[in-house]
């Protein structure tokens, strides 16, 4: 098998994921809640696992509706617990989330006789296994959200700016809670595909490099949604031609393009 057969549906896989997480990454690294979607996601694991000791396998669909519920308690926790944020910070209370959840979903693998590899498989995921479904289902649900975001897009972007003069609390403690709901949805089906590490990266790491080149919001887009599809590309590349984890190759490349871009900033500084 050449490489263009087994790295076509992965790739294109990433470049999916790129496309949503550079614009969500954008949200995430200007409200300063860095880890939420390490969060999010251990809560949607922990919810297929509830569903896994329960009998269903972790790939079916009731699995998946068990992971959707769990979403949605954790958006409606996240977006109460903001209104405690002038005493105690955001990034503790999702730091906090994260940890129960993970902690619950260990005890609850700890009773099934395939533990080990369920908690490697929410690390790493399969991404050489996807497929052409998959990744049809991914654009689809994407494009979806992201046409709500786009509808959405003023309440979004004013409360990632702070920007909330003249809406009440209730009012956004209800936008915060659709975000985080559209993101924990987005979270949930790539971490499935790509695993935890990586979805984090494709998170944060773009964003941060369009904040380091940029300063407007629609450049710093454009720069994030260009450095998910060139990393992509280059990592899977790597990953095959090196014979490395595809995973681990990808998170890897985003390392060396963030140390890049910081290596220019400082010649620039100069």
């Amino acid at each position: 098998m050449d490489a263009a057969q087994l790295l076509l549906w992965p790739l294109l896989a990433c470049i999916v994921i790129a496309g949503i997480h550079a614009y969500l990454g954008f949200h995430v690294v200007q409200r300063g809640v860095i880890f939420v979607d390490l969060a999010l996601a251990q809560v949607a694991a922990l919810g297929a696992t509830l569903g896994f000791l329960l009998g269903h396998d972790l790939h079916s669909p009731i699995a998946a509706w068990f992971s959707i519920g769990s979403v949605v308690v954790g958006a409606a926790l996240l977006s109460l617990l903001k209104a405690e944020r002038r005493r105690i910070p955001q990034e503790a209370f999702i730091g906090i989330v994260y940890a129960v959840a993970a902690a619950g979903a260990i005890l609850i693998v700890d009773r099934t006789p395939e533990g080990a590899e369920h908690i490697k498989f929410m690390f790493v995921g399969n991404l050489l296994a996807a497929s052409a479904a998959e990744v049809g289902w991914l654009a689809a649900l994407y494009a979806g959200i992201g046409a709500l975001h786009y509808v959405w897009r003023k309440p979004f972007f004013a409360i990632s700016h702070g920007d909330v003069a003249g809406m009440s609390g209730r009012a956004v403690r209800f936008w915060d809670f659709l975000f985080y709901l559209t993101f924990g949805l987005v979270v949930t089906q790539s971490v499935a595909v790509a695993g935890v590490l990586l979805v984090f990266s494709y998170l944060i790491v773009p964003s941060v490099i369009a904040m380091l080149l940029a300063d407007g919001a629609r450049a710093r887009l454009a720069i994030g949604w260009v450095t998910g599809v060139v990393v992509s590309i280059v990592g899977m590349l790597a990953s095959y031609q090196l014979d490395l984890p595809t995973g681990a190759a990808v998170v890897t490349t985003f390392g060396v393009a963030l140390a890049l871009v910081l290596a220019y900033r400082g010649a620039v500084a100069r």
